[in-house]
């Protein structure tokens, strides 16, 4: 296994949470700290478990490292096939997002051409499998087009959906495609049970992070809510997914309103118990889930991973006290110029890396056409002045090597004594962002919190826990 970071190393997963990546950035130019004489930039190491690493492990450039780590995860999920995964990696020269994008889109198509020779010959598992990781591969490929919205774009994430139904439609247990209305657009989601009977279940409301679509969300989330006799529902909102790919409507911090758009759909149904409703989000669904908790009180309970309280004290801590106090309304000439002036090297001739994190992707997800107007949005993410109207039971993560995570302990303070924290260490191999490598334990923790919190005297008067079954009949 190799190890060596190369020039563009950045955190697999952190680089996916606009706010760190774009609090970090000036930070490493060293434009928010003293004299740039003495100031050396700044490369960010890559977080790792304890005594293990998987950079370099598929290419040694870290870019296309962590975009097929995204891939390697779902392994496990059936989401993915190692083989697969470096073949489309392999080769690719640093920078070349065409060639990304074309051998990523290559391994899909024939994967996808195998799922329909597969179903033609009356063999549905093979089938659903090889359609579930067409759909992967193409979500990776589609990485290299962020920022340029537009036909290509569109057809490939119009595929990864496509590939994604065809092989949900297979699976043992019920998937149903959802279209939730806000502000006269159309949320994608999907609606999954664990069978067709019709009991009344407990319900997880699934919001999405920074980059994801609703059919990663599936791989990370879905089994594991299924096998334990909840329903959940997988989505994207403003500035995820399709929202954002087709339909080029940016993110916002006002998640009250989409969350509660998400809930009046799943309402609708007669197999979900109403007093049971559980919001949970990851990474950047980390705070946006406790954003719509503030004002959201249908749900029984809230589970964040990782937990986070404001944006704004990311950025505005790597600037000085001056720079701080009242940005972005009074920032100075002076550092409107820094930011420029790191606006253009990224375009000009910066780092692959952080010219994606930022350029490509976060003034895209965000709606702007500055590195100024980008970082100036993100302090609107902030609940720190209403966390405490959060009135549920509520788990929040904290991964011992993820930088996003150290603001898990500030909100659990702001909520009060109705907030738990669940820590997670790199001993376990559980340190990273979204406990990524760890799945099967962080579902372990979280559910087994959830269905003891669920259950009569666990905080929301709900019904047995026994069995499966018992679950979801309340």
């Amino acid at each position: 296994m190799k190890t060596r970071p190369d020039r563009n190393s950045v955190p697999r997963r952190t680089v996916l949470w606009g706010a760190a990546a774009g609090a970090a950035l000036p930070a490493a130019y060293g434009l928010f700290a003293a004299p740039a004489a003495t100031a050396a930039p700044a490369r960010a190491a890559v977080p790792t478990e304890e005594g293990a690493s998987v950079a370099g492990m598929i290419s040694d450039n870290a870019l296309w490292n962590s975009w097929a780590e995204r891939a390697l995860v779902r392994v496990a999920a059936a989401g993915a096939d190692f083989g697969e995964i470096l073949v489309a990696a392999a080769g690719v020269p640093d920078g070349d997002m065409d060639t990304w994008f074309s051998q990523w889109t290559a391994v899909a198509e024939r994967s996808a051409a195998q799922a329909r020779d597969c179903a033609a010959r009356g063999h549905a598992v093979s089938a659903r499998g090889a359609w579930l990781r067409a759909c992967t591969y193409h979500q990776i490929a589609a990485f290299a087009l962020f920022g340029s919205p537009g036909d290509r774009l569109t057809a490939s994430f119009e595929q990864q959906s496509r590939c994604f139904e065809s092989g949900a439609a297979l699976l043992p247990y019920p998937v149903t495609p959802v279209e939730i209305p806000l502000d006269g657009h159309l949320m994608q989601g999907y609606f999954c049970r664990p069978d067709d009977s019709g009991a009344r279940r407990p319900t997880v409301v699934y919001t999405n992070g920074y980059d994801g679509t609703a059919q990663e969300m599936f791989f990370a989330h879905v089994p594991a809510a299924v096998e334990r006799g909840y329903n959940i529902l997988v989505f994207d909102g403003p500035g995820q997914g399709r929202m954002l790919i087709r339909d080029g409507v940016p993110i916002h911090p006002h998640w009250d309103s989409v969350v509660g758009a998400a809930i009046d759909q799943v309402l609708r149904r007669p197999d979900v118990d109403a007093d049971r409703i559980v919001l949970s989000g990851w990474s950047f669904g980390g705070f946006l889930a406790p954003r719509a908790a503030c004002g959201e009180h249908r749900i029984a309970a809230l589970i964040a991973d990782p937990g986070a309280l404001d944006q704004s004290r990311t950025l505005l801590k790597f600037m000085s006290p001056d720079d701080a106090a009242g940005f972005p309304e009074t920032a100075s000439p002076r550092l409107i110029g820094q930011l420029a002036a790191i606006e253009e090297h990224l375009r000009v001739n910066g780092p692959a890396a952080p010219r994606w994190q930022i350029i490509q992707r976060g003034l895209w997800v965000h709606g702007k056409d500055t590195l100024f107007d980008y970082l100036a949005d993100l302090t609107r993410f902030d609940i720190s002045a209403v966390a405490g109207g959060i009135d549920c039971p509520t788990l929040l993560t904290a991964a011992e090597n993820d930088p996003l995570s150290a603001g898990a302990p500030a909100l659990r303070d702001a909520i009060g004594s109705n907030a738990t924290l669940v820590e997670f260490t790199a001993a376990e191999g559980a340190g990273g962002h979204c406990e990524s490598h760890a799945r099967a334990l962080y579902h372990q923790r979280v559910y087994d919190w959830l269905d003891e919190t669920l259950r009569p005297g666990g905080g929301t008067g709900a019904g047995s826990l026994g069995s499966l079954g018992s679950l979801g009949s309340a």
